[in-house]
């Protein structure tokens, strides 16, 4: 499913849908599952996941300041979203949203909840739809959402208030993995396009695929395929036998490792298409687009190389002085 950007739409695994499935089927009231869960599982409808905000850095969700303020039996919502992957689907119709109930509350990662939210409930506007280095991710879209004194039932909270981080933390790892074997199934069509290029161009009297320069590239290619192929398979096995949670360093490993060879695969498959290959004749512009988008989303890679590190320093903690042990 991954050589074909819109397969895992066809087979109803697509992004931002498999994880708002997982983190409703997780963390949702039956009730929630009923009205929610069930369509998106049938494929009738679509979903929005809207986290990241234009005017704070959002790596570092904590930052996050988009209020959700209980009133009664409702909650009202304020604030503005961008990157809210699926909003401009025209079957979408719930949003997840994340924001804050209870900003003064001395523990940061508590001050965070998510809830539901229709699409078309009163105040929610679709500003546009991002485009991203000249692209528009059709059909799903990343737009930009307000949400303007947003009205939805108290009983629209996902688990509670305060437990946003803790359902982001299981509703990010089973992403995290969809989008990384696609991106092998990406690298293998890069790959493909490059070797049949190379294969059919002649300069300075020899095919190109006889070069050792790109013979060199051809096989650090397949070698960076396999492994992140690998890589990615020990995740996924993690993550079946012992949980999201454990799983978090080869999650956060894969989320590194998969963009960058990609992108570097797609450039070297550029570069063999010559001036073909940054126009639109070969799909491969659009590719590159897509595997640039990869080292941001779910995360910027400073923030996964910095968990990585810390995971595995921990094992260390006892060479650090009794005042350095974070």
């Amino acid at each position: 499913m991954g050589r074909v950007h819109w397969a895992s739409e066809v087979f109803n695994c697509s992004a931002p849908d498999t994880g708002n499935m997982e983190t409703i089927e997780r963390f949702g009231t039956e009730e929630q599952k009923r009205e929610w869960l069930e369509p998106l599982l049938a494929g009738e409808t679509r979903s929005a996941f809207s986290m990241t905000e234009p005017d704070v850095a959002s790596s570092d969700a904590t930052n996050i300041q988009t209020e959700i303020r209980r009133d009664g039996d409702e909650y009202v919502i304020n604030g503005r979203k961008w990157f809210t992957s699926g909003a401009a689907h025209k079957a979408c119709d719930i949003l997840i949203v994340m924001g804050k109930t209870d900003p003064d509350n001395p523990e940061r990662h508590k001050q965070q909840s998510m809830i539901l939210v229709p699409k078309d409930t009163p105040g929610v506007t679709i500003l546009r739809d991002l485009p991203v280095f000249g692209w528009t991710e059709a059909p799903h879209g990343h737009a930009e959402v307000t949400y303007e004194n947003v009205r939805v039932p108290a009983t629209n909270i996902l688990l509670g208030e305060g437990r946003g981080f803790e359902i982001a933390q299981g509703r990010l790892g089973p992403g995290r993995i969809h989008h990384y074997m696609r991106i092998i199934g990406q690298a293998e069509v890069a790959l493909e396009k490059m070797c049949r290029r190379l294969s059919s161009r002649v300069a300075r009297g020899k095919v190109l695929a006889d070069d050792g320069v790109w013979r060199e590239r051809i096989a650090e290619s397949r070698i960076m395929i396999d492994q992140s192929r690998l890589l990615t398979l020990h995740a996924a096995e993690k993550m079946d036998k012992s949980g999201n949670k454990e799983a978090r360093k080869e999650i956060a490993m894969i989320k590194v490792a998969g963009p960058v060879m990609l992108g570097k695969i797609i450039d070297w498959a550029i570069q063999a298409h010559g001036g073909g290959g940054v126009t639109d004749d070969f799909g491969l512009s659009y590719q590159y687009a897509r595997s640039r988008v990869m080292r941001l989303a779910d995360g910027p890679d400073e923030v996964h190389r910095n968990q990585i590190a810390r995971l595995e320093l921990s094992a260390y903690r006892q060479f650090r002085p009794p005042d350095k042990q974070r």
